[in-house]
Protein backbone atom coordinates (compact mmCIF):
# COMPACT_ATOMS: atom_id res chain seq x y z
CA UNK A 1 0.00 0.00 0.00
CA UNK A 2 1.00 3.56 -0.71
CA UNK A 3 1.53 6.17 1.94
CA UNK A 4 -0.37 9.29 2.78
CA UNK A 5 -1.00 11.44 -0.48
CA UNK A 6 0.59 15.11 -0.86
CA UNK A 7 -1.05 17.62 -1.91
CA UNK A 8 0.83 20.49 -3.23
CA UNK A 9 -2.15 23.11 -3.39
CA UNK A 10 -1.62 24.25 -6.55
CA UNK A 11 -5.46 23.38 -6.61
CA UNK A 12 -6.40 26.05 -4.05
CA UNK A 13 -4.46 28.05 -5.29
CA UNK A 14 -5.85 28.24 -8.93
CA UNK A 15 -9.39 28.38 -7.71
CA UNK A 16 -8.45 30.83 -5.32
CA UNK A 17 -6.94 33.26 -8.62
CA UNK A 18 -9.74 32.04 -10.76
CA UNK A 19 -12.01 33.40 -8.28
CA UNK A 20 -10.80 36.80 -7.93
CA UNK A 21 -10.68 37.17 -11.50
CA UNK A 22 -14.03 36.77 -12.01
CA UNK A 23 -14.61 38.79 -8.89
CA UNK A 24 -12.78 41.59 -10.42
CA UNK A 25 -14.31 41.22 -14.12
CA UNK A 26 -18.00 41.47 -12.81
CA UNK A 27 -17.23 44.12 -10.87
CA UNK A 28 -15.48 46.37 -13.13
CA UNK A 29 -18.37 45.60 -15.72
CA UNK A 30 -20.82 46.60 -12.95
CA UNK A 31 -19.54 49.96 -12.47
CA UNK A 32 -17.89 51.43 -15.87
CA UNK A 33 -19.76 48.65 -18.23
CA UNK A 34 -22.28 49.41 -20.95
CA UNK A 35 -25.05 49.04 -18.24
CA UNK A 36 -23.05 49.85 -15.04
CA UNK A 37 -23.58 52.42 -13.02
CA UNK A 38 -21.72 55.15 -14.16
CA UNK A 39 -23.77 55.06 -17.67
CA UNK A 40 -26.67 54.91 -15.39
CA UNK A 41 -26.14 58.26 -14.11
CA UNK A 42 -25.33 59.09 -17.55
CA UNK A 43 -28.41 57.96 -18.97
CA UNK A 44 -30.27 59.76 -15.91
CA UNK A 45 -28.61 63.18 -16.61
CA UNK A 46 -30.07 63.05 -20.45
CA UNK A 47 -32.84 62.05 -19.59
CA UNK A 48 -33.26 65.57 -17.37
CA UNK A 49 -31.85 67.75 -20.19
CA UNK A 50 -34.50 65.79 -22.23
CA UNK A 51 -37.29 66.65 -20.27
CA UNK A 52 -35.90 70.44 -19.74
CA UNK A 53 -36.28 70.72 -23.34
CA UNK A 54 -39.17 69.01 -23.67
CA UNK A 55 -40.91 71.22 -20.84
CA UNK A 56 -39.50 73.97 -22.91
CA UNK A 57 -40.33 73.60 -26.21
CA UNK A 58 -43.82 72.71 -24.75
CA UNK A 59 -43.97 76.44 -23.02
CA UNK A 60 -43.04 77.76 -26.68
CA UNK A 61 -45.90 75.59 -28.81
CA UNK A 62 -48.47 77.36 -26.05
CA UNK A 63 -46.78 80.41 -26.36
CA UNK A 64 -47.33 80.96 -29.75
CA UNK A 65 -50.64 78.94 -29.75
CA UNK A 66 -51.83 81.73 -28.36
CA UNK A 67 -50.56 84.16 -30.79
CA UNK A 68 -52.33 82.10 -33.74
CA UNK A 69 -55.40 82.30 -31.77
CA UNK A 70 -55.17 86.32 -31.26
CA UNK A 71 -54.39 86.92 -34.81
CA UNK A 72 -57.11 84.70 -35.84
CA UNK A 73 -60.35 85.39 -37.54
CA UNK A 74 -62.76 84.17 -34.91
CA UNK A 75 -60.95 86.34 -32.15
CA UNK A 76 -58.45 89.20 -33.63
CA UNK A 77 -56.44 90.95 -31.22
CA UNK A 78 -55.93 94.63 -32.76
CA UNK A 79 -52.50 95.64 -30.28
CA UNK A 80 -50.97 92.32 -31.41
CA UNK A 81 -51.62 92.69 -35.49
CA UNK A 82 -50.24 96.16 -35.29
CA UNK A 83 -47.08 94.73 -33.05
CA UNK A 84 -46.31 92.11 -35.40
CA UNK A 85 -47.06 94.48 -38.50
CA UNK A 86 -44.87 96.53 -36.97
CA UNK A 87 -41.74 94.19 -36.33
CA UNK A 88 -42.69 92.37 -40.01
CA UNK A 89 -42.56 95.79 -41.45
CA UNK A 90 -40.06 97.54 -39.86
CA UNK A 91 -42.41 100.51 -39.67
CA UNK A 92 -42.87 103.35 -37.10
CA UNK A 93 -45.65 106.22 -36.69
CA UNK A 94 -45.20 109.33 -37.12
CA UNK A 95 -45.79 110.22 -33.55
CA UNK A 96 -42.98 107.77 -31.83
CA UNK A 97 -39.52 108.14 -31.40
CA UNK A 98 -37.58 105.08 -32.28
CA UNK A 99 -34.48 104.94 -29.89
CA UNK A 100 -31.08 103.25 -31.35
Amino acid sequence: MSGPRRQTGLGGVIFFVVTVGLGLYFTFASVQGDYGLFRRIQIDAEAEDLREERDRLIAEINALSNKTLRLSDDYLDLDLLDQQGREVLGMVRADEVVLR
